[in-house]
């Protein structure tokens, strides 16, 4: 028993990667695989069943799960940006330094690649088959649509920005309007459930002040906490 934990231990000083930055690019590539593999994987499966094995449900489900073990894998090691957007938005508010945003878009890119190549790979026979040997990106034969959104016939350039990007203003737009739910967490530490790369960075600011505001002897509603005396 002995000789094998020695020999782990070995194994993991040979196989440690010393430079963190590596490291951090090498959690989002794996990272976004993950997110790309199970949720692309839920889409292909309802593509090509015709919605006979899932649906719009399965497809929520399964993006949710993936994101959830993205940020379990690469949370500890790089934040699990996942999302070029991300890290730039991180850079842009001076949390992250601006040398990591090449190197992350990079590592995020690859891994998107990698887990959609999974996914082909899996899916190879039935994309083929799905349309008589014919890749078609839309329609009811479409089989792009399980890699990316491609817009409608009738959808023009403005619109399909607007749909694109409605989604990412309305949980940014919460994010920025609702900091009780991280106040609550200050104040209940054994709730703080969120693993690392799934907290907040835009309310850090209000979190420094509750926690200064604490060790002035307040709580977060700004009232003296009350002391049981003996006498």
């Amino acid at each position: 028993m002995g000789r094998q934990k020695e020999l782990v231990n070995r194994c993991g000083e040979m196989l440690h990667i010393r430079y963190r930055l590596l490291r951090q690019a090498l959690a989002e590539c794996l990272g976004t695989l993950i997110l790309v593999m199970f949720g692309c994987g839920s889409v292909a499966q309802v593509v090509l069943s015709r919605g006979t094995h899932g649906g719009f449900l399965t497809i929520n489900l399964a993006f949710g799960f993936a994101v959830t073990l993205a940020i379990l894998v690469a949370g500890q090691v790089s934040g699990a940006h996942l999302n070029p957007a991300v890290t730039f938005a991180m850079c842009f508010l001076a949390r992250e330094p601006w040398i990591k945003l090449p190197i992350y878009t990079l590592a995020q890119t690859l891994g998107a690649f990698l887990g959609a190549g999974i996914v082909f790979g899996l899916y190879y026979d039935a994309i083929w088959g799905f349309a008589n040997n014919e890749l078609i990106v839309s329609g009811p034969n479409g089989t792009a649509g399980i890699f990316a959104t491609y817009p409608s016939g009738h959808l023009d350039m403005v619109n399909g920005f607007f749909d694109q990007d409605r989604p990412a203003l309305v949980v940014g737009t919460h994010r920025l309007s609702t900091p009780g739910f991280h106040r609550w967490r200050l104040r209940v530490p054994a709730h703080d459930w969120l693993p690392p790369g799934a907290a907040p960075t835009l309310h850090r600011g209000r979190e420094r002040e509750a926690g200064s505001r604490e060790a002035q002897g307040t709580d977060l509603s700004g009232q003296q906490p009350s002391h049981c005396s003996l006498s």
